[in-house]
């Protein structure tokens, strides 16, 4: 099965590259540019490839590591694309405690990915968090914006199955 080392290709539209270059030249010149384009760019792709990357990167005259420095630093942007249901996993003290280790290990096994991943297909993406905000359903996930609390593993199979 693959990991999350996969790359998908990119699949940005002619029609979103327009956009973010709208967006790069409302921008050019301002202090502080990066963070509003950055985004966005993940508005527009949903994630930051690195197409979106160099162009914010050339459109605004600044330096490709400068964009990637940004975009890896803060936990907001994602350079992975995300499936059409994504699943993030609570890997917080509470959750930790009450066996949110199985479960992660489940949806691998499940979904054939490592946390970070996409599946080939681009229906699920899979996230480890540090807290959700749900401690007393712990251990807890997201599919979307549906939660799922106090999960064991042999409940993955049936809730991956609904998606399917």
């Amino acid at each position: 099965m693959p990991n999350c080392k996969t790359v998908i290709p990119y699949h940005g539209t002619p029609q979103q590259e327009e956009e973010l270059k709208k967006v790069i030249e409302a921008h050019k010149g301002q202090a502080g540019a990066t963070m509003p384009v950055l985004q966005a760019a993940q508005e527009i792709f949903g994630y930051l490839p690195e197409e979106a990357q160099i162009m914010i990167a050339e459109g605004l005259d600044i330096p490709l590591s400068e964009v990637y420095g940004v975009a890896s630093f803060y936990a907001q942007f994602s350079m992975n694309p995300k499936g059409k249901y994504r699943i993030s996993l609570c890997l917080g003290t509470a959750c930790y405690v009450k066996g949110a280790g199985d479960i992660l290990a489940e949806l691998e096994k499940k979904l054939g990915i490592k946390a970070g991943g996409i599946t080939l297909d681009g229906k699920f993406s899979l996230d480890a968090c540090r807290c959700i905000g749900a401690c007393g359903l712990a251990p807890v996930m997201m599919i979307n914006d549906q939660v799922y609390g106090r999960l064991t593993p042999d409940q993955i199979g049936p809730i991956l199955a609904k998606y399917q």
